[in-house]
């Protein structure tokens, strides 16, 4: 096992605060990106459609199945004594948090192991280590498919179209990591996606600010 190494918080500006004691927050341990095993898979099928296709075949989802959710993981590991998040790149430009849509009727937790094991593991069963799906760090809402997520639904929107939950995920000592060619794994420094909207957009942008009452304890390998 490793040995604890510290521990930092994460404050809503770009500077990670290092601290040993403060009892008043909620602890999670992250391990060193080392610790952790990186292959490749078999690509995964995307859909080669226009910003309108796609627009039209949600909404017609919509209308077959009402509210598209949407789960996805806020994953740690440990880089040169900072926290990191795992982000997957799709097509060298845009970052995602690992996840996806829910199935109708299928449970939150349920659906978000799914896609964790079918996007980031060998197997549907997750190599046998199962995630450790913790609490409901955000939700996000899109009024429309064509319009920017938010987090407050103004209130004269009744019917939205999409709802996003963000959940931490808690990584044991190891695991492998396998991911389908098309994808990239990325570790990224949280204080270098804190408020940068542009790069990764609103929902991984707020992130750090989600785990400001946090204190994140560095195991070490």
């Amino acid at each position: 096992m490793g040995e604890e190494g510290g521990s930092v918080r994460v404050s809503d500006s770009n500077v990670v605060d290092h601290t040993h004691n403060d009892d008043l927050s909620r602890q999670l341990d992250i391990y060193p990106l080392s610790c952790y095993y990186f292959g490749t898979k078999e690509a995964i099928p995307f859909k080669d459609e226009t910003l309108a296709d796609r627009v039209q075949r949600l909404n017609s989802n919509y209308a077959a199945n009402g509210l598209r959710t949407c789960v996805e993981a806020v994953i740690l590991v440990e880089l040169f004594k900072h926290p990191h998040i795992l982000l997957l790149q799709v097509r060298n430009c845009v970052f995602k948090l690992p996840g996806g849509r829910l199935r109708p009727g299928e449970l939150e937790i349920d659906g978000l192991k799914r896609k964790l094991s079918r996007k980031l593991c060998v197997n549907a069963d997750a190599d046998g280590i199962s995630w450790e799906v913790g609490e409901c760090l955000d939700v996000w809402w899109r009024p429309e498919f064509e319009t920017l997520p938010c987090r407050d639904l103004p209130s004269t929107v009744k019917n939205p179209k999409e709802c996003t939950k963000l959940f931490l995920v808690k990584l044991p000592e190891s695991r492998k990591f396998i991911v389908p060619k098309n994808l990239k794994l990325l570790a990224i420094p949280l204080c270098q996606i804190n408020k940068n909207r542009e790069t990764y957009g609103p929902i991984i942008s707020g992130v750090p600010e989600l785990l400001s009452d946090f204190t994140l304890n560095i195991i070490e390998a």
